[in-house]
């Protein structure tokens, strides 16, 4: 199965300037997001950028333009566990 993760800026100002501890990282495989701050990639990978200019369009439907692409295992190292299920590890960012 085709695994794309990618880097969540919004979440990465937020602990900086809200002093929140969300998790930075995405990892996407199929329908599911797996979000975590530190991920294992056990095999080739390719990292991909949307392109430059107006008519670039994001990679991904939260908007990602920079992601990495593997089919290898991948291992999360550092699960974000929410306390709260209706708490969202990503505020103001969608799938």
């Amino acid at each position: 199965m085709k695994t794309r993760i990618h880097v969540n800026q919004h979440n990465i100002r937020s602990n900086k300037t809200k002093g929140t501890e969300l998790p930075v990282i995405t990892v996407k495989q199929g329908r599911k997001n797996t979000y975590c701050n530190e991920v294992e990639i056990l095999g080739p990978s390719k990292v991909t950028y949307a392109g430059f200019g107006t008519e670039s369009k994001p990679l991904l439907s939260c908007g990602a333009r920079v992601i990495i692409e593997t089919d290898a295992e991948v291992k999360i190292k550092d699960l974000y566990e929410q306390n709260n299920s209706s708490e969202d590890p990503n505020p103001g960012h969608q799938g």
